[in-house]
């Protein structure tokens, strides 16, 4: 795996998975702005659109998703450190403190009737840096609750791993790996 910088001022990273084109960031906005995908998705899922959003017409499922990836690209690409601290929250809802490497989320303020269900999920390498391991369309209350979203928890423990085989561990330690490996 790889790590492809996201924004300028080397706050924001994206993961590129060892035989992905892209990296996961552009992934996932490619799926999320994709009608035939969303529409396949949605089908799939449509009993959790319907128990947990009350949505029974996929095609607003898709219109609502098509506008909150909109949101999502055009304010992730330009937040600053202090806005990147504010967005991204511990991934667990009862999480405390800081750990070494916290599992983040954010998604983005939703330009519909309900919460938005678009969700990025980030390792926290310090105050203000983050580096994006992967998204979901999350349609239930639990992670754990469906394939899709609980194939984001691995990944991001893997990642995790991986940074700290790497002994990674914060800002500066990833900065060191990712000139290292430039070289």
């Amino acid at each position: 795996m790889t790590f492809d910088k996201i924004t300028e001022d080397g706050n924001l990273y994206a993961v590129r998975y060892d035989g992905d084109s892209d990296n996961i960031l552009e992934t996932l906005f490619d799926q999320w702005s994709d009608v035939i995908w969303l529409r396949t998705f949605f089908q799939e899922h449509s009993s959790d659109l319907k128990q947990y959003f009350a949505i029974e017409n996929i095609n607003e499922a898709i219109q609502d998703t098509l506008d909150d990836n909109e949101v999502l690209q055009r304010t992730i690409l330009m937040l600053d450190v202090d806005d990147l601290n504010r967005v991204f929250r511990p991934l667990d809802n009862l999480s405390t403190g800081m750990n070494v490497l916290n599992k983040e989320k954010t998604r983005p303020r939703s330009s519909s009737r309900h919460v938005s269900w678009l969700r990025l999920y980030a390792i926290k390498l310090d105050d203000g840096k983050f580096l994006i391991t992967g998204g979901a369309i999350k349609l239930t209350h639990k992670m754990e609750e469906r394939e899709h979203t609980a194939a984001e928890l691995r990944k991001l423990e893997r990642v995790r791993n991986f940074l700290m085989a790497e002994s990674v561990y914060d800002s500066i330690s990833f900065d060191d790996y990712i000139e290292l490996d430039s070289i």
